[in-house]
C-alpha cells in the first residue's frame, strides 16, 4: 500500500472495505469485552447496550452489531456535548466522561453513557463510547408513573469518571450511595470502562497495521460512502409528502397521538411530528435524540438495510417534532418509560411510507413498544434484588414474510436465559410459549406474541412496576392485513393492575402477562392455504380464527 496515498483518502474499494470490516469488527470486539465483564443481567443476557467508535469530530465512524440500535445512533450526539464540556485539547490518556442526562444522552436516567479519548503515538485520533442500562439508579423504580424527572434517579452531568485512568473517587461514592444495587451498578461501570479500552487498543493496532497515522481521511471516506448509498436509497422513492397517525394507550384516562408527515425530496428525506400529543406528567415523554435516533434507524431499515452505519448514513435524513411535545419535551419533564412512546415511531413511519414503497415496510409490530415486568424486594437471605423480564411481543408481516414472533423491534433487547433471570432473584418462571391466534391474519401473517407466567417466591411482598402498552390499540395490520392481538396482563387472583404503574405483589401470586401480535401484512384471501393448515398444526392459529380470517375450515 502506498501511506500517501491513504493519509490522502485515495483508497481502492477492495483496501476500503478491508478496512470497513476491520473497524466494525473493534467496535463488535468492544461490546463482546462489555458483555463478558459486565455483572448484572440486563447487559450480559438482554442485550440493552451498545458500543461505537468515533472519530476525532466524535462522528460515528463504526457501530457494534449487535446492540440497541438507538444506543448507536445517539452516541455521537452525547460525544459532542462532552467535546463542549471538555475541548479535545484537554483530554488526556486515560480520561473516561460520563453522563446519564436524558437531553443529553438516550433520553431517560438509567442508561449509563461513557466516552474514552483514543491517543495514537501521542496524537489523538477518536472515541470509544459506550452506553450500557444500568440495574439500578436510585429514585424510583424503572416506571412510567413519576411525575417529574427528579422522582425518577440520580442524574449524572457530564463529569471524568476516570481522571488519566485513575477513579474519581468522590463521584464513584456518589453513584454508589444512590443506588440499590451497588456492587451490580459498579461492575457494570467497569465493564464499561474495559469495553471503552479494547476499542481503543484495538484501534491502535488497526492504524499500525495499516500504516494510517490518524483517521482523518478514513473517516471522511467511509461517511461520505455511507451518506451517498442512503441517498440513493432516498432517490427511489417517489418525491411526495406522506401522512399518517397513530394512537397509543398513553397514561390513563389520557391517550396519546402521533402525528407523522414525510417529505421526500430527491435525496432528502424529512419527518416532522408536527401536530403529536402535548408533553404529559407521566413519564412517556421521548427527548429529542431518541426521538431522532427512533425516526432515522426504521429509514435505515427500510430503504438502505444492507450498507453498514455511520454518520453519513443519517445525514440525508431530518427530523422535526414540536418542542413542548411528546417527542421533545422540556426539562424536567419525566421521562422513565420513554420507549412507550419511542417505539412506536417505527409503525407510524412504516405506515406513511406504505403509501409510497410498500414493498419496503413491514407491518406494525406488537413488540413496539416493548413491555416489561421489573421486580424489586429481598431474596430469602435478606440480599437486596431487581430483575427485569426483556420478553417481546411479535413483529409485523412484511412483503414476502410471516413477521418474527416473540421478536423485539425497533429495539434489540431480549429476554435471553430464563435460568439465569430465575437464579438472581425469588422468582420461577412457569410458562413462557407461543400466544395463539395473536398474530394479525394477512397474506403474511404477523408474528405471535407470548405468554409469560411468573411467580414471586420471595418471603415478603415484592414491589412491581409495569410499562406496558398496546391494551387498547393494536398493531394495526397494513395494505389490508389485520390487526395483532392487544396485550393484557393480570394476577393469578384475578386482579388487573394498572399497565404502566408501580404496585406490590406477594409472595405465592403469579404474574400472568399477555404480549401482543405483530400485525399482518397485505389481504387475508390472498394467503396461501398451505400456509393456513400448517399454521393451524403448529398452534399458531386456532381452527375457529382459520375459519373467521380465512375461511379455511
Amino acid at each position: 500500500m502506498n501511506r500517501n496515498n491513504l493519509t490522502g483518502g485515495n483508497f481502492d474499494p477492495v483496501t476500503l472495505e478491508i478496512f470497513w470490516n476491520r473497524l466494525i469488527s473493534i467496535a463488535d470486539e468492544s461490546a463482546a469485552a462489555l458483555l463478558r465483564t459486565s455483572f448484572s443481567t440486563i447487559v450480559r443476557e438482554s442485550n440493552d447496550f451498545g458500543t461505537v467508535l468515533m472519530d476525532e469530530n466524535g462522528d460515528s465512524l463504526s457501530e457494534n452489531t449487535g446492540g440497541i440500535p438507538s444506543f448507536s445512533g445517539i452516541l455521537p450526539r452525547t460525544l459532542k456535548h462532552f467535546l463542549a464540556c471538555f475541548p479535545k485539547e484537554t483530554w488526556k490518556p486515560g480520561d473516561c466522561v460520563i453522563t446519564n442526562d436524558p437531553w443529553l444522552a438516550t433520553g431517560h436516567l438509567p442508561d449509563i453513557t461513557m466516552a474514552m479519548p483514543i491517543f495514537h503515538k501521542g496524537n489523538l485520533v477518536g472515541f470509544s463510547g459506550s452506553i450500557a442500562h444500568s440495574p439500578d439508579i436510585g429514585g424510583s423504580l424503572w416506571s412510567a408513573d413519576c411525575g417529574e424527572l427528579f422522582e425518577e434517579g440520580l442524574r449524572i452531568p457530564p463529569m471524568k469518571f476516570l481522571v488519566e485512568g485513575e477513579p474519581n473517587e468522590l463521584l464513584q461514592e456518589m453513584i454508589l450511595s444512590n443506588v440499590r444495587l451497588p456492587d451490580q451498578v459498579l461492575g457494570d461501570l467497569n465493564a464499561q470502562v474495559t469495553a471503552n479500552q479494547v476499542c481503543g487498543r484495538r484501534l491502535n493496532e488497526f492504524l499500525g497495521d495499516s500504516d494510517l497515522t490518524n483517521l482523518t481521511a478514513l473517516s471522511q471516506t467511509l461517511q461520505q460512502r455511507a451518506e451517498t448509498v442512503m441517498r440513493r436509497a432516498i432517490e427511489e422513492v417517489p418525491d411526495g409528502v406522506y401522512h399518517a397517525t397513530l394512537d397509543a394507550d398513553g397514561f390513563a384516562p389520557d391517550e396519546t397521538h402521533i402525528e407523522c408527515t414525510i417529505t421526500v425530496k430527491g435525496s432528502t428525506l424529512g419527518i416532522d411530528y408536527a401536530g403529536t400529543s402535548p408533553q404529559i406528567k407521566r413519564g412517556l415523554n421521548t427527548v429529542m435524540n431518541y426521538t431522532y435516533a427512533y425516526s432515522a434507524y426504521p429509514i435505515k431499515c427500510a430503504l438502505d438495510p444492507q450498507t453498514p452505519r455511520n454518520e453519513g448514513s443519517y445525514r440525508p435524513i431530518t427530523v422535526d417534532a414540536p418542542e413542548g411535545s411528546i417527542l421533545n419535551p422540556r426539562f424536567p419533564a419525566p421521562c422513565n418509560a420513554r420507549q412507550l412512546t419511542g417505539h412506536l415511531l417505527a409503525g407510524v413511519i412504516y405506515k406513511a411510507l406504505a403509501q409510497a414503497v410498500p414493498e419496503k415496510i413491514i407491518a406494525d409490530s406488537g413488540s413496539a413498544p416493548s413491555m416489561r415486568a421489573v421486580f424489586n424486594g429481598t431474596d430469602r437471605q435478606g440480599n437486596q434484588v431487581t430483575q427485569i423480564l426483556f420478553a417481546s411481543g411479535g413483529v409485523g408481516g412484511c412483503p414476502g414474510k410471516d413477521g418474527l414472533s416473540t421478536t423485539a423491534f425497533p429495539t434489540n433487547a431480549g429476554a435471553g436465559s430464563i435460568e439465569a433471570f430465575e437464579s438472581i432473584a425469588p422468582l420461577i418462571v412457569w410458562k413462557k410459549e407461543f400466544r395463539t391466534d395473536s398474530g394479525g391474519a394477512g397474506k403474511f401473517r404477523g408474528g405471535l406474541g407470548q405468554e409469560c407466567e411468573i411467580e414471586v417466591r420471595s418471603r415478603e411482598p415484592m414491589r412491581l412496576s409495569l410499562l406496558s402498552d398496546r391494551w387498547n390499540h393494536p398493531a394495526e395490520g397494513v395494505l389490508g392485513g389485520g390487526n395483532g392481538a392487544t396485550s393484557a396482563i393480570k394476577f393469578s387472583d384475578g386482579t388487573v393492575p394498572h399497565q404502566k404503574s408501580r404496585t406490590t405483589i406477594d409472595p405465592g401470586i403469579r404474574l400472568h402477562m399477555h404480549y401482543a401480535g405483530g400485525g399482518g401484512y397485505g389481504n387475508p384471501a390472498e394467503r396461501d392455504e398451505a400456509r393456513i393448515r400448517d399454521d393451524i398444526k403448529n398452534g399458531y392459529i386456532s381452527k375457529a380464527a382459520a375459519l373467521r380470517d380465512y375461511g379455511i375450515s
